[in-house]
């Protein structure tokens, strides 16, 4: 896939550049409890403003819904951005009109200014075409850097981009470069990973994945919904015992697509779901009728493990277990580690992502060490599924 970035644009001296970012940050009493999505958008900042052009920067937060809320306003932001980029930041009550103007116009080159949360104005999650071209008066090119926004289709995510010259960010087009070397052109062979807790929600993942991996290894609680299906007796555990024919629909699409469907041979139960709890490891044919399944067993891990060594690419999205109540966060964390060696060595590239993903590799370390690691959310789930993301879309070549 080719998408225009910031090298293929032209001399960006005295202009303006308006840039789509996500500071939809977590905050506690006024105050950004993790910065991490401000830290992100530091490159594209800082190269902006290195070529001598003006930033105006447009974000969301929260869900106003097309209302003025003070609480969540754009503006306590500030210190905490002003901070990262090392210069002070202009804010504007507004996005759009004469006071998002008179602060872009008092701009020196290299200046940087925060514009009012956009989802203050009704226009923006209806993609309005007035309100767009409202936000387009305001610069003479688009930059988008929030690929965690990118499967919106609103005013500052893709109605802006038809306005005016569009490019992908430099944090845009680090997450576009490494999904396409998992599932666009990746280096096979290509296993998945695929957890978390309902097949009802990853229906279109799975279905696109199958046909396209050559592995594909199913844990969490979804994996007990495909147990189910294969006449397993799961005691109590959570399954969604309704959907067994549609994890039979896709297993039978795998084999038909050659793709090798990795399953739970053994498993971890216990009796409840607690820190420290008494637990055990089961083959699938020993599960008494009150054993609730946790997490994946040894056995199925060294499986994993001998597929991640098999491998060239390696897509990972949801945990293999209840890795936030230890014990029941072993197979995640030994899977996650040995993804990353393999990752740090050379030898696969391990992309991964979705929220619970991102936390599960934070908390076994190695959310460093693994080749990319989306913070995206939605738009990474989305294209995973195989669908087009209108932010994206909108940026190609």
């Amino acid at each position: 896939m080719t998408f225009r970035t910031l090298d293929d644009a032209p001399d960006l001296a005295g202009r303006t550049a308006l840039v789509r970012v996500d500071f939809n940050v977590p905050m506690e009493d006024g105050q950004v409890t993790d910065d991490t999505r401000l830290r992100a958008a530091v490159p594209t900042i800082q190269r902006l403003r290195d070529a001598g052009a003006r930033v105006a920067l447009l974000a969301h937060f929260d869900r106003p819904k097309g209302k003025r809320v003070p609480e969540m306003s754009l503006e306590p932001l500030l210190d905490d951005l002003s901070r990262l980029i090392g210069a002070p930041v202009r804010f504007a009550k507004d996005c759009v009109g004469d006071e998002a103007k008179a602060v872009l116009a008092d701009l020196d080159p290299g200046g940087v200014a925060l514009l009012e949360n956009v989802r203050f104005h009704p226009g923006e999650e209806k993609n309005d075409p007035d309100f767009a071209r409202q936000l387009a008066a305001l610069g003479d090119l688009y930059v988008n850097d929030a690929f965690s926004a990118a499967h919106r289709a609103h005013a500052s995510t893709e109605g802006l981009a038809r306005l005016l010259p569009a490019y992908a960010g430099e944090s845009m087009r680090r997450e576009l470069e490494a999904l396409d070397r998992a599932l666009g052109n990746p280096e096979k062979p290509v296993l998945g990973v695929v957890g978390g807790a309902k097949v009802s929600t990853k229906l279109d993942l799975l279905k696109n994945l199958v046909a396209r991996l050559d592995r594909l290894a199913i844990g969490g609680g979804m994996a007990n919904t495909f147990l189910f299906a294969q006449g397993v007796d799961i005691g109590g555990s959570l399954a969604e015992r309704d959907m067994a024919d549609t994890a039979r629909d896709i297993m039978e699409a795998a084999r038909r697509a050659g793709c090798e469907l990795l399953l739970p041979v053994d498993v971890v139960v216990a009796k409840e779901v607690k820190p420290d709890a008494e637990a055990g490891v089961r083959a699938l044919d020993r599960i008494a009728a009150d054993d609730l399944i946790l997490d994946a067993g040894p056995e199925t891990v060294a499986r994993l493990k001998r597929a991640m060594d098999l491998s060239k690419t390696l897509i990972w999205n949801g945990p293999l277990g209840v890795f936030e109540v230890p014990p029941f966060d072993k197979a995640t964390v030994e899977a996650a580690r040995h993804a990353a060696e393999l990752a740090k060595a050379g030898k696969l590239i391990a992309v991964a992502g979705g929220g619970d993903t991102v936390a599960a590799l934070n908390h076994a370390g190695v959310a460093d060490d693994m080749t990319f690691v989306s913070t995206a959310g939605g738009a990474f789930l989305e294209w995973m599924e195989g669908k087009a993301l209108p932010g994206v879309e909108v940026l190609k070549a």
